[in-house]
């Protein structure tokens, strides 16, 4: 049964890092100066970089597992600098539910499930 969790705190160098790699150089991303403008305040990390975050967990857990299928939201920004919780559990054979949750005030940042085979 899988059950795991760990803490992170995202980066701005982080952010700027997977706009490179993807190509997702949206402002709301990468551009502080802008944000500071917008109703985030900052930054606002990658849906996708929180994702990879989990799937990297999972993969350090066991590395023979292969994803079917994903089904995600992203309910709420994660900030460059606020501690995030990340928690992966399967619910049934070959079903994952995922979470990430800004520790700082309990905001859902990325909820979801996965299909996986070993």
């Amino acid at each position: 049964m899988i059950d795991l969790q760990e803490y992170w705190t995202p980066t701005q160098t982080e952010f700027d890092a997977f706009a490179d790699v993807s190509g997702d150089d949206n402002a709301i991303h990468v551009d502080p100066g802008f944000c500071a403008s917008t109703a985030f305040g900052r930054t606002v990390s990658h849906g996708m970089l929180i994702y990879s975050k989990l799937w990297g967990m999972l993969k350090r857990h066991n590395g023979a597992i292969a994803q079917v299928s994903q089904s995600l939201m992203f309910p709420n920004p994660a900030f460059a600098g606020e501690e995030l919780s990340l928690r992966i559990a399967e619910q049934a054979p070959g079903r994952l539910k995922m979470s990430v949750i800004r520790v700082a005030d309990g905001a859902e940042c990325l909820v979801g499930e996965a299909k996986i085979r070993c």
